[in-house]
Formats: C-alpha cells, structure tokens, sequence
C-alpha cells in the first residue's frame, strides 16, 4: 500500500498529456504530412540552435557522474545503510541494459558504422580522408564509441541517481520534480509545478518511445522482407505493431517484478550468445586491431567532438547523428532515470553507476567493435557491399545483409527478429509502466502503476509510431522517426538544466541546505529476491 493515502488518478497530469498526444494521433490519421512537418520544423530548430546546450550538458552529465563515482558521495546507500537490493546484479544489469538503449545498439551496431565509412548522406564530407578507406573505418567505430558509450549513458544515470536519492534517502515524492528540489526549493511541491514537469516528463517519453517503437518497427519489416521476400508497407507494419504492442502491454500487466525481469533476461542472454557467435566467425584478429586503433582515435578527439555543434563535423554528422541520439538520450532520461530508481534500492551510487553507467558503456564499446569491425572488414575487402544495400533500402537495411552472410544464417536472422521484438517490448514495458507512475496520485517506488492506464498509454504510443513509420520515411527512412525523437527531446531539455543543476548543488558544492549523508535507518525493508 501507498505510504501516502489512496491511489487515485491524477487528472492534472493524465488530462492535458493525454489530450496532446491524442490531438498528435488524430492528426496524423488526418494530415499525417502536417504532423511530419512540425516535428521536423522542431528537429531543425533544436537540434542547430540549441546543439551548444545539448553538447555542454552531456559533457556537464558527463562529469558530475564521474565525480560522484569516484568521491564519497559514491558510498551513500539508497534507502539508507541498512537498505538491501532487491535484485542480484546480472539481474539489475539486464533490466538496465535491455529496458533502455539495447534496441538502439541493436538497430545501428551494424548500420551506423557502415553508413559513416561509406559517406552515405554526407557524414565524412568535412573529413580529409575519402570513403570505404582504412581511415574511414577508424573514424566509423571511434564515432560509434563516441555516441554509444559514458557519454549518453551517463545522461540517464545522473536522473536516475537523483531520484533515487531524493526518494529513498530525502524522503521526497516518488516523482521527476523532486529532483530539481534542491534547485527551486519548496516551489517543487506546488502542484502547478509538479504536474507541469511531469506532462513535460510524460510528452517526453511518449514522443522518445514512439519513434524507438517506429525506428523498431521500420528495422523488422526491412529484415522480414530481406529473408523471407515479405514486402515492407503499412499492413506489415501494422501487424508487427500489433504483435509488439500486445506482447509489452501483456508485460506490464505482469508487473515489475515478473514482465519486465523475465523479458530482460530472455533478451540479455541473446545478447551475449550473439556477441559470442561473432567472435567465433568474424575477423577477430581485425576487430581488436580496429577497436584498440578507434579507441585511441576517439579519445585523440574526444573534447572536438564532445564540443562541435556541427561547425566542424557538419549537419550530416553532428546533428543528423550524434544531436539526434543526445535529444533521444535526454528524452528518455526522466522516465528512465523513474525505472532504474525503482530497482535500484539498496544500491550505493558507486554501485549504481557501475550497473547503469561503467558497464552499459563498456557493453556498447564491445558490440559496436565486433559487430561494426565485422561489417566494415567485410566491406573493405569486397565481401560483401553493405553500402549498396543501405544506398538503396535505407538506414536501417544493413543489419540484414550482414547477418545473411553469416553461419546459420537462416537461424541466425529470425533469432535477430525476435530479439528486436523483445528489446522493443522491453523497453516499451518498462516505459509505458513508468508513465503510467507518474499519471498517478500518491505512488512510490515500490508499487505498481494502474493496470488501466499501461493499457491507455501502450496502446496510444503504439498508433504513434505506426503513423510515423507509415507515412514519415523521408530520405533514409525513418526521417519521420527522427523528427519525433527529437520533439520528445526538446521537451525535456530545459527540465534535464535543472535536475544537473540540482545534482550539482547536493554532491558537488552541498550548497542545497542539507548535508549529503546516509540516514541511519533505511526507509523501507528490503531483501535480495531472485
């Protein structure tokens, strides 16, 4: 039961977000070309003349969460000295990796790389060296590790720490406004305040949510078609929404501890059974060549690229690119950072950022060097020529070309469908079951959201990215996709300023009024439950 009273909607919240993506879902049934058109209008103006803000706070991020784990703070206990977790760590690992980015590494391990060696919309045009050469393909896996690793990943952790903290350890709401507390004082528990930065959170999510869902949506069909000659178009389309939304839904009617926990560990097992199939037939002698190279050639250009707003790199890179994941990653962050609060209990910070920073990051390093250091290998050498087929099927057409060259193939693919299905379920579980919390009225972090509103919600962001994907392609066929992430993104920024800010001002300067310390006592009991 709710330490606070009875769980009830909360209208203040649920009305208005509600209303905004169902006036978005009406109209793209109706004008979906207008729909398109103001999420990239909204693309271009964020992503150009805020790229300085969205660069400085992901560097910002970036730092905090490195001081935190390294200094004192690191050794505060969420939920006080005596809290215990309620998750093993492989468990805590596997909802964390496969509840937020995975799709993504997924979807572009295979594609992104390709796409930046072979110059295909532009992306090395400001380089000195020339596409499908050696240098290229350095340049490929070091901007893959740039956009993949401690930088985005620590853009949710720095939210989920917050929340976590604030909750467990200051006793504060369980709620994305009590993080920026420390920043605007008792102005945070003014409902107004409250319910504005959460349909700000909500809109965030489902915009963020929707074109994952979408990108997800567009990678399937292309790889349905790719292997069994069944053609992409909306009836595939809506099929695979159809499968994807009723297996999420079904998940988080299942509730935490059982939906989101057993999907997570299906998928994270795939993951590691693929990273060692590629290591037992690709290049390895290569892959480790190339990665050790593009690690030292991505930190020789760390600060550029973590500073360039695109006046270096150019729009094809750095805003089509490395603005778009960060909108994304910012997006995400508020709801995220609710979920990795919620099973993160008894965890220390220091602990909490290996889980939810140090090792996503170094998964990202490793999937993006075998699986982007294979396809590269393959295309130097004229083994296969995944350019031509993402030249001509889009960005996302890649991944399928590639795993058709390999070994068991024919078992290899279908089992890449299905983890695609179960990392979007996953992540659209954990979501879906987050923005659900925040819709509702006196709830913390250990119960669950309202059966009714998982449903509501799963089912509106469903019809989002369907629209989306239907009649948003554009150049490299999930344009529409990305317009919709970055709307989410933008959401979000100014609300992401605060929660650093705050995070800043309790760990770093401890000018917030109160000192950073564990309680003696944890706030709620708790035991380690497989």
């Amino acid at each position: 039961m709710s330490v606070n009273g009875k769980k009830s909607l909360n209208v203040g919240v649920f009305a208005p977000a509600f209303a905004i993506v169902l006036i978005a879902v009406a109209v793209g049934l109706i004008n979906n070309e207008l729909l398109v058109n103001v999420a990239k209008n909204i693309f271009y103006f964020s992503l150009s003349d805020f790229a300085w803000l969205y660069q400085l706070l992901a560097v910002l991020a970036l730092g905090v969460v490195g001081y935190i784990f390294f200094s004192k703070a690191g050794d505060i206990r969420l939920g006080g000295a005596n809290a215990k977790p309620k998750f093993s760590m492989a468990s805590n690992f596997a909802m964390a990796l496969t509840g937020g980015i995975a799709t993504g590494v997924v979807t572009y391990s295979v594609n992104e790389p390709i796409i930046y060696m072979g110059n295909i919309y532009g992306e090395i045009g400001n380089q000195s060296f020339s596409a499908n050469s050696a240098e290229a393909a350095i340049f490929a896996i070091a901007r893959s590790f740039h956009n993949w690793s401690f930088i985005p990943y620590a853009i949710y952790s720095i939210v989920g720490l917050m929340i976590g903290y604030m909750h467990y350890n200051r006793k504060q709401a369980f709620s994305i406004a009590s993080t920026i507390s420390p920043v605007i004082g008792s102005k945070e528990r003014k409902p107004v305040v409250r319910s504005l930065i959460d349909i700000i959170s909500v809109l965030a999510i489902a915009l963020g949510l929707a074109s994952s869902l979408g990108a997800g949506l567009a990678l399937i069909s292309s790889g349905i078609e790719a292997e069994y000659g069944i053609q992409s178009n909306p009836i595939t389309w809506l099929v695979l929404t159809l499968i994807i939304a009723a297996i999420f839904i079904t998940s988080a009617l299942s509730g935490l501890k059982r939906g989101i926990k057993f999907l997570s560990s299906i998928n994270a097992y795939i993951f590691y059974a693929f990273v060692v199939i590629l290591l037992l037939v690709g290049p390895v002698s290569y892959i480790l060549s190339l990665s050790v190279t593009s690690l030292g050639y991505w930190l020789d250009n760390f600060f550029l690229w973590a500073f360039d707003t695109k006046e270096s790199g150019g729009e094809a890179l750095v805003t089509w690119w490395t603005m778009y994941d960060w909108s994304i990653w910012i997006a995400y962050a508020p709801l995220m950072g609710l979920f990795l609060a919620r099973i993160s209990y008894g965890r220390t910070l220091r602990e909490f950022l290996i889980i939810n920073w140090i090792l996503p990051s170094v998964f990202g390093i490793v999937w993006f060097a075998i699986w982007g250091g294979s396809a590269l290998k393959w295309q130097l050498d004229g083994t296969l020529d995944l350019v031509k087929v993402v030249s001509e099927n889009g960005a996302v057409s890649g991944l399928w070309g590639f795993l058709q060259h390999l070994p068991f193939s024919t078992v290899l693919v279908p089992l890449a469908i299905f983890t695609l299905i179960i990392s979007f379920a996953t992540a659209a579980d954990s979501m879906s079951s987050t923005i659900a919390t925040i819709c509702t009225k006196n709830i913390n972090a250990e119960e669950e959201s309202p059966k009714a509103q998982k449903v509501i919600w799963g089912v509106s962001i469903s019809v989002i990215a369907y629209i989306m994907v239907a009649f948003g392609g554009g150049a490299q066929g999930v344009d529409g996709i990305k317009y919709l992430a970055a709307a989410g993104g933008f959401t979000v920024l100014f609300l992401f300023v605060l929660i650093v800010a705050s995070s800043i001002r309790v760990f770093i300067t401890k000018k917030d009024g109160e000192r950073v310390e564990q309680p003696d006592s944890a706030l709620l009991p708790g035991g380690v439950h497989e």
